[in-house]
């Protein structure tokens, strides 16, 4: 019985590390660009998108799918970034245990 304990004491220590690292994912942030810097975008660690800015120089009425694909772009390596950063926190969570499922994050 004692075994069992001690894997949940240890469940209960990943669950806790994975609960701080979700606060920090939510906090921080990830900026990437596209354009040469005509669009950037920064997401929080979690890839959630939470501002857009894109340089006037860049809107023209006449050419809206270049401005379309430049902010499809950005966003995706943001979300891309996110990810990678989000993979390395769980790496320290988890002491590089690699889990059987993927969390929803």
């Amino acid at each position: 019985m004692a075994d069992f304990s001690k894997v949940l004491q240890q469940a209960q220590a990943v669950q806790s590390r994975l609960q701080q690292m979700q606060e920090e994912l939510e906090k921080m942030t990830v900026t990437a660009s596209s354009g040469g810097g005509m669009v950037t975008v920064t997401a929080d660690g979690k890839g959630q998108v939470r501002a857009v800015k894109i340089d006037p120089s860049v809107v023209n009425a006449a050419d809206v799918e270049m401005l379309e694909d430049l902010v499809l772009a950005a966003v995706t390596e943001a979300q891309r970034k996110a990810a990678a950063a989000a993979a390395e926190q769980m790496q320290k969570a988890t002491g590089g245990l690699s889990l059987p499922f993927k969390l929803p994050f």
